[in-house]
């Protein structure tokens, strides 16, 4: 879109999704906005996202969880 910030369309029924992103190193991708919509994303959803980018990239940790990676057991398996 601009300034790294990427779309994600998905179709979930008749609502038409977007997903605005950017990729933290090769890590992973970060999820800054999200809403329904059936034209171009609006200039100020676009803004919004990048301001939350920005505001993510000047302090990682303070908007990232920690936590713990677990793995079910075979008997909890259906539980996911």
């Amino acid at each position: 879109m601009r300034d790294g910030i990427h779309e994600l369309r998905i179709r979930f029924g008749s609502v038409n999704y977007r997903l605005l992103y950017f990729f933290w190193g090769r890590k992973a991708a970060v999820l800054v906005h999200a809403l329904t919509k059936e034209a171009a994303v609006p200039g100020k959803d676009i803004d919004k996202a990048i301001e939350r980018m920005r505001d993510f990239l000047a302090d990682p940790e303070a908007h990232t969880a920690a936590l713990p990676l677990t793995i079910p057991e075979d008997d909890d398996a259906d539980d996911y």
